[in-house]
């Protein structure tokens, strides 16, 4: 069966990401002891990425780039924002102690309830600032890797969105 609409897709993948001067530099490594599995067409990952994978079959490889504008976009400094200190406090009007570290990911919701995840910049006595540009926003991805297996897909993954079972959602 090859990758289409509707079928389930496991594969194993290493993505790098280009440095200065073209270097590429392992960021992610996904093995055969826990493949990544997905719909294709619900991936989550950039529309790019699945049209690389368009018409694949079990154990055929592949290896491709994804310039920013096709991977997670251009790094956009408008995705900076400035939060005051106090929105970071709890009930008893400190800030939890692991909450706040150069480098985490928060939760926060946005303006149209959905939920966005922001990276801590900096913090000061006053202020956090906060990047919500997606960690790979700017970065040039080169992916390579095989495919394990694919099948079609359920209805019911199909109504929800997602891979049941083996790799997916248990529920």
């Amino acid at each position: 069966m090859n990758i289409a609409d509707a079928t389930v897709v496991s594969l194993v993948y290493d993505l790098s990401i280009a440095n200065v001067g073209e270097d590429f530099e392992l960021v992610e490594k996904v093995s055969q002891e826990e493949p990544f599995f997905f719909l294709y067409g619900h991936s989550g990952l950039p529309e790019d990425f699945e049209k690389h994978l368009m018409n694949k079959s079990s154990g055929e490889t592949f290896d491709f780039h994804l310039d920013p504008q096709k991977g997670f976009g251009m790094y956009d400094e408008n995705e900076i924002s400035t939060f005051d200190i106090d929105f970071f406090k709890v009930n008893d009007g400190e800030v939890p102690d692991d909450l706040l570290h150069i480098g985490n990911f928060i939760p926060f919701t946005n303006e149209a309830g959905h939920q966005v995840i922001g990276s801590i910049l900096e913090i000061t006595d006053k202020d956090v600032l906060v990047d919500f540009n997606h960690p790979l926003a700017g970065k040039r991805l080169h992916f390579t890797g095989s495919i394990l297996n694919v099948r079609a897909a359920t209805a019911e993954e199909i109504s929800h969105g997602h891979v049941h079972g083996e790799g997916g959602v248990q529920h």
